[in-house]
Formats: structure tokens, sequence, C-alpha cells
């Protein structure tokens, strides 16, 4: 039997709290070279978006899986939402379909999750002040993320979007669902001040520059998932410390693929991946002052992690339709 779960469903078996730990374990797996995870494959439709496969292997829950998942920049003046999800979960041993989720909600979570697990190695340990360049879902799942890795550290949250409606309706969230103290900003760079900045935009212009970042700041450059995407000014990563979740993705897809084309960065200028900061082989930050980023792409082991999460809760709780093929 096959058990297909909803999107609500989904949100609602995967707390913030567990996919921060799923996904630390992927991390730390995929450093280890136990996972099995191929490049993810992009298939542009021109003027429309495009449809990304993400396949991976995750031996410590027994898994494989393929999320296939788009990204339609214009879906939301359609009443749609700009990326949606489906994740495949198989049975590794028979190759059997076991679980479909509607995982739009489950790409937001695990893309939070991981820029928590970021924060929680990379940043300062005195970090207090947040700045959110970006009002949307995925910003949201990064203030969850926080929350539970700085509980009552967090002091204020400076939110800007290129729209200021929807920066102040995102602060008001904040201040009403986690109770933080949180305001609306102009522009980018009375936020990027921060301890903590995320950049969660479409951006292929940097919104953060260089000269406005303090020492000592960490940055999860979240918004960079495809070619030609760059969210953060070339000069500010090059001067930092640069991490990547994988070296692969990251240098055709993510927020290092401008610079990386450019030559101005490569492999032996990244200090590592977060993987490799978790298991203890390469250091995280060394220092108050330096500026960290962690370039977050995405990663198909990942949506398996948290999936497996899901498909266990579900069968549990008996949440879900089940059918045969």
């Amino acid at each position: 039997m096959v058990r297909l779960i909803n999107d609500a469903e989904a949100r609602r078996l995967l707390p913030m709290r567990d996919a921060i730990g799923a996904v630390e374990r992927a991390f730390a797996e995929y450093a280890e070279g136990r996972t099995r995870m191929p490049g993810k494959i992009y298939l542009d439709i021109e003027g429309y978006g495009d449809f990304r496969a993400m396949p991976a292997y995750v031996p410590s829950v027994n898994k494989a899986g393929v999320k296939w998942v788009n990204v339609h920049p214009d879906n939301p003046s359609k009443g749609l939402p700009t990326v949606m999800a489906t994740l495949l979960l198989n049975d590794p041993m028979t190759g059997k379909l076991i679980c479909i989720i509607n995982a739009g909600g489950l790409t937001d979570l695990r893309t939070g999750a991981a820029g928590g697990v970021a924060a929680k190695y990379l940043a300062r340990k005195d970090s207090s002040v947040i700045g959110v360049i970006g009002s949307g879902h995925q910003a949201w799942t990064q203030m969850l993320a926080y929350r539970e890795v700085f509980g009552s550290r967090v002091k204020l949250v400076k939110v800007y979007s290129r729209h200021m409606e929807h920066a102040d309706a995102f602060a008001g969230r904040v201040r009403a669902e986690l109770g933080y103290d949180a305001r609306a900003y102009k522009t980018a760079e009375e936020v990027a001040d921060a301890d903590i900045v995320a950049t969660v935009t479409p951006a292929r212009r940097p919104v953060l520059i260089a000269d406005w970042v303090k020492p000592g700041t960490h940055i999860n450059a979240i918004g960079a998932d495809a070619p030609g995407k760059q969210e953060l000014e070339s000069a500010l990563t090059i001067k930092a410390r640069v991490f990547v979740d994988s070296i692969e993705q990251a240098s055709h897809s993510g927020e290092i693929n401008v610079p990386w084309r450019q030559g101005l960065i490569n492999e032996k200028k990244l200090a590592g991946t977060i993987g490799e900061v978790i298991i203890g082989r390469v250091p995280g930050r060394t220092s108050d002052d330096e500026i960290t980023i962690f370039d977050s792409t995405g990663l198909g082991i990942q949506d398996v992690a948290v999936g497996h999460v899901v498909y266990e809760k579900a069968l549990k709780e008996n949440v879900g339709i089940e059918f045969s093929l």
C-alpha cells in the first residue's frame, strides 16, 4: 500500500524542532560520505519557470526518494504558490513506492531548518538581533528555526521587503506569533547591521552589500537556487568565510555561482560544508569578528530525511490515505 499525505498533514507532522534534528543528521551523514545524492536536475520552460528533480538515499532512515519541485515566479498572480513540490519515498531494498507527500510545506520547513542549523554552528552565541531580507514563506520558516535555536535570546527582528506593506505584515506576524519585538524598515541597508541576516529573495542582483555588514555577522543566503541568482555582493562573499551545503550544487546554482563563474572564488577558498562543521572535520566560527556565510541550495537528502519523519508519524497516527497502485 502507498500512503498519500497532503500538505496540511505534512506541516502538522513536522514541527520545526524535528525538522532541525533531521536536517542536522542528514548534513552530518552527507559529510561522512554515507548518503547517495546525484546532482539536482533542472528542466527550464522558457516563459514559465523551471522544474527540478532531486533524488537521494539516506541510509540512516533507510529511505530513498525523489522530490519533483517547480519554481514559477508568476504563480501568485494566478492564485498559486511560486513553489510546489511532490516527494516520493521508496523502500530502497525493493524499490517499492511507500509514500507520496505534497511537499510544498516540507520544502519551506527543511529550508528553514537548514538556516537554523547553520546559525547554531556559525553565528555568535550572543546573537540577539536578526535581519530578514524577504517576507515570503521561507522567510517565515527561517524565523521558526531561529526561535528553536536562540529562543528568548532574540531581542529584535528587523524586516525588509520590496513592498513595505509586506514587511509590515511580516513584522506583525513575528510579534503576534513568536512574541519578538519586530519592525519593518524601508531599506535593506537598515537591516544589514543585525547579528544574523537571512536573505530570502529570488534576486539576480545583490540585495546585501559588503559595506553594510558589520564584523561578526552570520549570513544565511537562502534565495539563490539556480544559475544566475545572487543575493550577496561578490565583495562580501569573497571577504567572508563561506560554508555550503554541497560544493557541487552551490558552485553551479547557489549563492556562490556568480563569483565562481567569474573566477573570484573556488573550492580552495571555501571554508567547508556545514556537514563537515557538524562532525568536527572543519572549524565553524573561529572569532567574534569574522563574517560567516552559509550558502543554502537545498539538498535531496534534506527532503528524504524530513519526509521519513512525516511518514513514520503518519503511520503511528494513521494519517493520510492508503491506496494500491
